[in-house]
């Protein structure tokens, strides 16, 4: 990605932020998808954002989608979430070097899948995450959506929780265990692509406390998908990209929290002013520990990024990712909730903008990998132990 690109994409995130946060609300209060804002990151070129520019889009690093995602959830935290997840297949894909791809035992006609699925992505088409399933949360070895040959194909059955943008994605990434196991007697885990249409069944159960606006509906699945529906063309593939990609089941997450509690900062320090309050040293102590807090989040967060990008693998790359969830998930909660005692009662009234940026803010840390199992992976990683293999709980 070029300077020129970057400061581009970068330009447009920042002139759409307004834009999205004047319709926050009431996306919020319906639970609405937010259509219009996904109608503007098309027009302005993000859903190519992570696309190679020999495909139409902008050829982004991690880095750069980072910016972006913390510049989008300063105006809706929903609508930057619903994007990071369309962002986390299209980056996943686009940035698995063809020789590891290669490696792992991608065929020839996986890469003229992937690169019809990008180009797809540059031309408008929408990307969800089905992964989590009630019970089993994110830990992939854990799934109970089977998936089985059929004819040339797959069949897969089975349902996801929190699929964000359930019911307007053009297709979903979607994480099943074979129903046969491997060669060690281990589970088989597998990613497939799955297109909206018969078979995918919505079920519209998301009615939460915050990020309403994603959407994120149960999943139902039982449809017959043809082979190179299965991404990298080689069953089993998910549990290595898991090792190797971990930004993107974590890290991803912690860019929108960081805009989010941005996002609390503004719109109270705004709310203050207009009231006459900021000439109080407790509003403003408030103000300034909040400014610090997210300001030392953001620069985590951008040191895992560009650890991303430079060694993706490395141990040490991991825990600057575990770092980043931790720290943004925390920031965006203690942060928005300091705001609302700053700004005081009324703007604890449903409707008001740092009543719904509490809300969604207060999200951040449950995310998986929520706060707890990150600080966990993290102290274990600092005793000295292995997180893939020193907790009681497997990682993935």
């Amino acid at each position: 990605m070029t300077r020129t690109e970057q400061q581009d994409a970068l330009t447009a995130a920042r002139k759409l932020a307004p834009v999205l946060a004047r319709r926050a609300a009431e996306h919020d209060e319906s639970g609405a998808f937010p259509r219009a804002d996904f109608d503007d990151l098309h027009a302005a070129g993000l859903l190519g954002l992570m696309a190679p520019t020999r495909l139409g889009g902008t050829g982004a690093r991690f880095a750069d989608y980072t910016d972006v995602a913390i510049e989008l959830a300063t105006g809706s935290g929903a609508t930057a979430l619903i994007f990071n997840m369309h962002a986390s297949v299209t980056g996943a894909l686009a940035h698995v070097p063809d020789d590891v791809a290669r490696t792992l035992g991608a065929p020839d006609s996986y890469f003229v899948t992937r690169d019809r699925i990008l180009a797809e992505a540059s031309a408008g088409a929408l990307y969800a995450v089905a992964m989590s399933e009630r019970g089993a949360g994110s830990r992939l070895s854990q799934l109970t959506t089977r998936y089985e040959r059929r004819d040339g194909g797959f069949r897969i059955v089975g349902s996801k929780a929190f699929v964000s943008g359930a019911g307007h994605a053009d297709a979903y990434l979607v994480a099943a265990k074979s129903s046969e196991p491997g060669a060690d007697g281990g589970p088989v885990v597998s990613y497939f692509l799955v297109p909206a249409g018969d078979g995918v069944t919505v079920e519209p159960t998301w009615n939460s406390l915050g990020m309403r606006a994603t959407g994120s509906h149960d999943l139902h699945l039982d449809v017959t998908v043809p082979a190179d529906a299965l991404l990298g063309g080689v069953e089993g593939i998910t549990l290595l990209l898991a090792q190797v990609m971990p930004h993107w089941l974590v890290a991803s997450y912690a860019a929108v929290y960081v805009g989010v509690a941005r996002s609390a900062i503004d719109t109270a320090s705004t709310y203050l002013e207009e009231r006459g309050l900021t000439h109080l040293p407790a509003v403003r102590a408030r103000i300034g520990r909040a400014d610090a807090e997210v300001a030392a989040a953001r620069l985590t967060v951008a040191e895992a990024a560009r650890r991303v990008d430079a060694d993706p693998a490395a141990l040490d790359t991991r825990r600057w990712v575990w770092r980043a969830k931790l720290l943004a998930g925390d920031t965006a909660a203690r942060v928005a909730a300091s705001m609302l005692e700053a700004a005081g009662t009324s703007a604890t009234r449903r409707g008001h903008d740092l009543e719904r940026i509490f809300r969604d803010a207060r999200c951040g840390a449950l995310q998986p990998p929520p706060s707890d199992v990150c600080a966990d992976w993290l102290g274990v990683a600092g005793l000295g132990g292995d997180p893939e293999r020193d907790t009681a709980v497997p990682r993935w």
